[in-house]
């Protein structure tokens, strides 16, 4: 932030200092609103926003459909372990999906909450590492077992995968710097106007207040959308709310 605010520091140092030499050397006042100097910084401002607007829209909604897919693809997994934990024998194969039901209940219940906090419950990774350690100890007297205690193993190995994605989905976050320049970009843009002499009056303020409604509406909506699993796009617990249901099917024979 140090270095940010330097390089900022300097690039005022270098405006004031090319104004005093355009100033002695030859050149023409521009104290009009309408100059060329209010003309040209108002188009770059403008374009500056727009620039870390989209980068501000562009980075949260791709995390954000990516940390979507990741549920599901660890939804899927729990569905493959819980079919495949069925081949074990029936004391084993009833503890793991029973394990496997109460860690999908964890996830879309507790550990969903704390997600929004941007981290994950120690219990889920406890849950796992328990099954995992029971599917090992599991006594697979012949390949036929052996087989299905390596399924249900390497489902396990997925839903941590899965899980672990998960964690970093919830502690990634644009960067800071990212969201003040939206915001500062923004705020330059609203007041340029009237830094540059400019005083609205009547029907001109119309559609300045229009662009600062639009303008704080879109910059509210870069921090709303900043976290994954809160805010307007946030991902919800669909998937892991579908395959209850679905376990629930399967246990019951169906």
């Amino acid at each position: 932030m140090i270095v940010y605010c330097a390089a900022a520091a300097c690039a005022i140092g270098v405006v004031l200092l090319a104004s005093r030499l355009v100033r002695r050397w030859r050149g023409v006042d521009d104290p009009d609103p309408d100059g060329p100097t209010t003309a040209h910084s108002g188009a770059m401002l403008s374009a500056l926003f727009l620039l870390a607007f989209a980068i501000a829209i562009v980075v949260p909604w791709t995390t954000i459909d990516a940390a979507r897919s990741n549920t599901y693809a660890e939804s899927h997994a729990i569905s493959e372990a819980y079919w495949a934990a069925s081949r074990l024998p029936p004391p084993d194969a009833r503890h793991v999906q029973a394990g496997l039901t109460r860690y999908v209940a964890l996830v879309r219940g507790p550990e969903w909450r704390l997600m929004e906090h941007g981290r994950l419950s120690t219990r889920g990774r406890d849950e796992l590492d328990g099954l995992r350690r029971d599917v090992i100890a599991v006594n697979a007297g012949t390949d036929e077992l052996k087989d299905a205690r390596t399924a249900v193993l390497d489902h396990l190995a997925e839903i941590s995968a899965a899980r672990e994605q998960r964690a970093m989905d919830a502690r990634t976050t644009p960067p800071p710097g990212l969201l003040a320049v939206t915001v500062l970009t923004g705020l330059a843009v609203l007041l340029l106007p009237f830094t540059s002499g400019a005083r609205p009056r009547g029907a001109t303020l119309v559609p300045l207040s229009m662009m600062a409604a639009l303008l704080a509406a879109g910059t509210y909506l870069t921090v709303d959308i900043s976290h994954v699993f809160t805010g307007a796009l946030a991902v919800r617990p669909d998937a892991y709310t579908s395959l209850q249901a679905q376990l629930q099917h399967i246990s019951g024979g169906g």
